[in-house]
């Protein structure tokens, strides 16, 4: 099943689009691209315990990075949602960010072994699945 289509039902995104934890390798390309768009809903933990948000993160900020979380609002709080989920009229669900979306979304098959417990929401999975 490692090469199963996706339906762009939304289910994945719905479960797991947001609380994600990040990579500092997400953020290098948001920052020179300068899209802070993204980087707004994004929560950076520094390794001397500072806590700030994406929006206001710098280049030079890289290398005192310990954590990073996705997503939050504009206020701060933390979205019980992608913020760049997008379920259009045609019933897809489709990403506002797909070619910048972050390792985390990329990565995500719920058709692979390791998410075989999600897999049995998933319409393509159940489809395929003994």
């Amino acid at each position: 099943m490692e090469n199963q289509d996706c339906r762009q039902c939304g289910k994945c995104c719905e479960k797991w689009g947001w609380d994600q934890k990040g990579i500092i390798e997400d953020i290098i390309p948001w920052l020179s691209e300068n899209r802070r768009d993204i980087l707004q809903h994004v929560f950076i933990l520094l390794k001397d315990g500072t806590a700030i948000g994406g929006g206001v993160v710098l280049e030079e900020d890289l290398s005192r990075i310990a954590s990073v979380y996705y997503w939050i609002g504009p206020d701060g709080k933390v979205l019980y949602h992608c913020p760049f989920y997008e379920r259009r009229s045609d019933g897809k669900v489709y990403c506002r960010i797909h070619t910048a979306k972050p390792a985390v979304c990329q990565d995500f098959k719920p058709w692979k072994a390791v998410w075989h417990d999600y897999g049995l929401n998933c319409p393509a999975c159940r489809d395929t699945s003994p």
